[in-house]
């Protein structure tokens, strides 16, 4: 769908970065401030004039330095949703919405208004300016309008950066729905790990202008040497699984995955649906034998794959990988690692606390595999 290969000099660094993708779903563009990813999307979009290499989308070159192709934006068929709504004032909701079918592709799928309307749910705010909407309403209003220019990609810049996290929670289900009911490319662009482990298929980290890391999320969120880049706090592993069945009774579900079965709160959705979830590190423990009359209803046998190095001298924890049947990482004491003599091969006992998967970057997913 989109292949590229770009330089561009910025003002304290050198944006040197090359990728293609041919799938549809989320690719998401994870990187710290000033890694370069917002001036990504500008030259993608348009927005800025890379120093010299190509952007092809749908095998339609709309960037060649070296054949002086340069289409304006609004000749890319990209739909670009800022990082805050941009909409214009003395418009009504639904004339900022028509707006962006001014710039719809002739050999695009039709795509009414009433269908994106019904999507984002803004039925309701059709008749309203934009000076009396909040900020989640604006953020819809602004991706209603990206998508009805009818884009062969849609970049996404940050989307909910601006909004609180009640405001987040509107908005994530319904990039959810655009990816799997409307088939539109997206290009996702932010630093927030949680967004990416709910909404993204694959994951490109940018460091210091470059792709450091490519792959899926599940693969590069369980890498020991991006952790510096993806954060010490976001420490932990992603799984799919497959709802088996809910215990109501007891207020819980369980959840099949290749390790087996994982008994987690009861999550609303139904029977087979497949789930992506994450388990922090910092709640997984490790014993060496079979825990006896506890309270975890979620222990694996495994055994240790790797140690991972203290990054700081006395540090008190050490990131330990085990195997499951899926990888997981665990934070222990050193101490603990001494006292349960671990290292790579010795059999163990991870206990998962039930309450441990993190609800907020839970997902629902199409197509993955749970066994």
């Amino acid at each position: 769908m989109i292949s590229l290969s770009l330089r561009k000099q910025l003002k304290n660094s050198l944006l040197d970065i090359s990728f293609s993708s041919e799938e549809t779903g989320i690719t998401a563009l994870y990187g710290r401030s000033g890694a370069g990813k917002t001036s990504l999307a500008n030259m993608i979009s348009g927005l800025l004039k890379p120093d010299e290499g190509f952007i092809k989308i749908e095998n339609q070159l709309i960037f060649c330095s070296q054949k002086a192709i340069d289409l304006k934006p609004e000749n890319r068929g990209i739909g670009y949703v800022f990082q805050e709504a941009r909409l214009f004032p003395h418009m009504t909701v639904k004339d900022n919405l028509l707006f962006g079918t001014r710039f719809k592709r002739l050999e695009s799928r039709p795509l009414s208004i009433t269908e994106v309307v019904e999507v984002l749910g803004l039925t309701n705010l059709l008749d309203r300016r934009p000076d009396s909407l909040s900020g989640g309403e604006a953020q819809r209003i602004q991706l209603g309008r990206a998508i009805l220019s009818h884009p062969k990609i849609l970049v996404m810049d940050e989307p909910l950066s601006s909004l609180d996290q009640t405001r987040k929670q509107e908005i994530l289900p319904l990039i959810e729905r655009l990816r799997d009911e409307f088939n539109i490319p997206i290009l996702y662009i932010t630093h927030s790990m949680e967004e990416i482990i709910r909404l993204a298929d694959r994951l490109l980290i940018i460091e210091d202008g470059s792709i450091a890391a490519d792959g899926t999320v599940e693969e590069l969120t369980g890498r020991l040497d991006l952790r510096p880049l993806t954060g010490r706090y976001e420490a932990g592993s992603v799984i799919n699984s497959e709802v088996l069945e809910h215990d109501r009774h007891y207020g819980l579900t369980k959840l099949k995955f290749v390790g087996g079965i994982l008994h987690v709160p009861l999550i609303d959705v139904e029977k087979k649906t497949q789930l992506r979830i994450r388990i922090r590190a910092r709640d997984v423990s490790l014993s060496s034998n079979l825990p006896e009359k506890t309270s975890e209803l979620n222990v694996f046998r495994g055994k240790v794959i790797e140690i991972a190095q203290p990054t700081q001298q006395n540090a008190a924890h050490a990131d330990t990988l085990i195997d499951i049947g899926v990888p997981i990482w665990v934070r222990v004491t050193r101490l603990s690692i001494e006292r349960l003599s671990l290292r790579p091969g010795v059999k163990i006992y991870a206990s998962i606390k039930g309450t441990s998967v993190d609800r907020q970057s839970l997902a629902a997913r199409k197509g993955i595999k749970a066994l």
